[in-house]
C-alpha cells in the first residue's frame, strides 16, 4: 500500500505537470453536458483503492471536463489564479484541517486572519480603523453588509445600486426580502448619483470595476449622499480592489475609506487560490450586534471576540494560510509587478482593436478589461463569441452594454504572456474572417 509520502509527492507531481502543460489544453471545456456524468461509476467502490487510481481518473475522466481557469488564455469574467504558494497553502490547510468556531479553537486561525486582512488592507492604501475578515466569496460579503444595514435601520428596506451592479446585489435582497432598486448609469456606465432616493433606504451598493465594463461609481457623491442621509454604503470592489496595491491607481480609489464596508476578492486578481474575499467595516460593533449569537456549548472565559461573531458561518476554514503565503512570496513589489504588467498588456490589446479596422471599442478601458466588438449586428458578435470559445485556444466572455453586445477580453491570470494575448488576438480575427 503507498504511504501519504509518496501519495502527496506524486500529488505535488501532478499539480506542477498540470500546471506546466495548461496552457496546451483547450481552455472552455469541450465536454457536452452529462458527459462526465456518464464516465462515472454509478455507486461507490466496495473495496479501497489507491491514491495513483484518483490521479490516473483525474487525467482520463475529469480532465476533459474542466475549464481551465489556471490556463493563460482564460480571459472571460475575471481570471481566478491559483499562484504556486497560494497551491502549497492550500496543501497545508487541508492538513491543518482547522475549524475556527472560536477564538481558543484556533487561536492562530483567528489572529493570522486578523493581521493578514491588516496587512492587506494596509498594501490597499485602507485606514488602520478597518477591521477585516475572510469570507468565501464577495457574494457572501454582499449578504453580509446588507444584513447589517438593515438591523443598523430598521424600517428602511430599500437597497439602491447600479443597474451594472454584481447580480450578488440581487441574491441578497431576495434573501433578506429588500427592496432592490436599479439606479441608471451614464456614457461612462456609472452609477448617476443625483438619482439616488434614498428616505428608504438601509444600504447604496457601488461598485469599483463592475463586472460588465470596470466601471467606477463616482464614490465621492455616493459618499456624501449616504452620509448625509445616514444610509450605509458598501463598496464592492471585488475584482478590482487589488490594483489599489499600485499607489499610481489610487485615483481610481477615491473617497473609498468612506464606506462603511468594503469587499474585494484576493482570489481574482491577487494570486490566491479560490476561495479567498476580504470583507473590512470601519463599522465592527454594528457587525457583532448583528451575528453574535454564542449559545451554551460555546460559551467560554476568553477575553476575545470571535470572528464568527462578525460573521454568518460559524465555522471557517484557515484561508488566512494561503493568503499569507501569497503575501509573503511574492510581497508588495511583486504583486505590484503583475498588476502593473496586467494594465500594460490590456492597454496593448486596446491599441490593437482600435488600429484594426471593422473593431470597435465600446466602453472606456478601466484596470484589465477591455470591451470590444466586431462592426455588425449583435448576433455576429454572438457567434464570433462561440466559435472562439469553441476552438480551444482562448476563452473570453460577453457583457450587454446599453443596447449592444460586446466581448470581453480580462487580463488577470499570473502566467498570461504578450504572446498569449497575440494569440487570442490573432483567433479573434482568424474567426472573424471565416464568419
Amino acid at each position: 500500500m503507498s504511504s501519504f509520502r509518496e501519495d502527496g509527492a506524486a500529488a505535488v507531481e501532478w499539480v506542477a505537470s498540470y500546471l506546466e502543460r495548461v496552457s496546451d489544453l483547450p481552455v472552455l471545456s469541450q465536454a457536452e453536458p452529462g458527459d462526465i456524468r456518464a464516465t462515472l461509476p454509478r455507486s461507490p467502490p466496495d473495496e479501497p483503492e489507491p491514491f495513483s487510481s484518483v490521479l490516473r481518473d483525474l487525467d482520463t475522466v475529469l480532465l476533459p471536463g474542466l475549464t481551465h481557469w489556471q490556463s493563460p488564455r482564460f480571459f472571460a469574467y475575471f481570471a481566478a489564479t491559483g499562484s504556486e504558494p497560494g497551491v502549497l497553502a492550500e496543501l497545508l490547510i487541508a492538513g491543518l484541517n482547522q475549524v475556527g468556531i472560536l477564538w481558543r479553537t484556533s487561536p492562530a486561525l483567528q489572529e493570522l486572519e486578523e493581521v493578514t486582512l491588516d496587512w492587506l488592507a494596509q498594501l490597499l492604501g485602507l485606514p488602520s480603523e478597518f477591521h477585516g475578515h475572510i469570507e468565501d466569496t464577495a457574494s457572501t460579503g454582499v449578504l453580509s453588509a446588507l444584513a447589517v444595514a438593515r438591523a443598523v435601520r430598521p424600517g428602511h428596506r430599500v437597497v439602491l445600486c447600479s443597474e451594472h451592479a454584481h447580480s450578488a446585489a440581487d441574491k441578497a435582497a431576495k434573501l433578506l426580502e429588500l427592496e432592490l432598486r436599479k439606479v441608471p448609469v451614464d456614457d461612462e456606465f456609472r452609477l448617476r448619483p443625483e438619482l439616488l432616493e434614498l428616505d428608504d433606504a438601509c444600504a447604496v451598493i457601488a461598485t469599483i470595476g463592475t463586472t460588465g465594463a470596470a466601471a467606477i461609481d463616482p464614490i465621492p457623491e455616493i459618499a456624501d449622499a449616504c452620509e448625509a442621509a445616514g444610509v450605509w454604503l458598501h463598496v464592492d470592489a471585488a475584482y478590482a480592489g487589488s490594483a489599489a496595491v499600485c499607489p499610481e491607481l489610487r485615483p481610481l480609489f477615491t473617497d473609498w475609506e468612506r464606506a462603511d464596508s468594503i469587499g474585494v476578492n484576493p482570489h481574482k486578481w491577487l494570486g490566491v487560490p479560490m476561495d479567498c474575499s476580504a470583507l473590512w467595516s470601519r463599522r465592527p460593533d454594528d457587525f457583532r450586534r448583528t451575528f453574535s449569537l454564542v449559545p451554551e456549548f460555546l460559551q467560554s472565559p476568553d477575553d476575545a471576540v470571535n470572528l464568527s461573531e462578525l460573521s454568518i458561518p460559524l465555522g471557517r476554514r484557515f484561508r488566512a494560510l494561503k493568503l499569507w503565503a501569497v503575501l509573503r512570496c511574492f510581497g508588495r513589489t511583486g504583486l505590484q509587478e503583475r498588476i502593473r504588467e496586467h494594465m500594460r498588456l490590456a492597454s496593448l490589446f486596446e491599441g490593437w482593436v482600435r488600429d484594426e479596422p471593422g473593431w470597435e471599442i465600446v466602453a472606456p478601458r478601466h484596470f484589465s478589461l477591455v470591451c470590444f466588438r466586431r462592426e455588425g449586428a449583435d448576433e455576429e458578435n454572438e457567434r464570433l463569441l462561440e466559435k472562439v470559445n469553441a476552438s480551444g485556444e482562448a476563452f473570453i466572455s460577453h457583457a450587454r452594454l446599453g443596447d449592444r453586445y460586446a466581448l470581453r477580453l480580462a487580463i488577470g491570470n499570473f502566467r498570461t504572456s504578450e504572446d498569449d494575448l497575440r494569440l487570442a488576438w490573432d483567433v479573434l480575427n482568424r474567426e472573424a474572417a471565416v464568419l
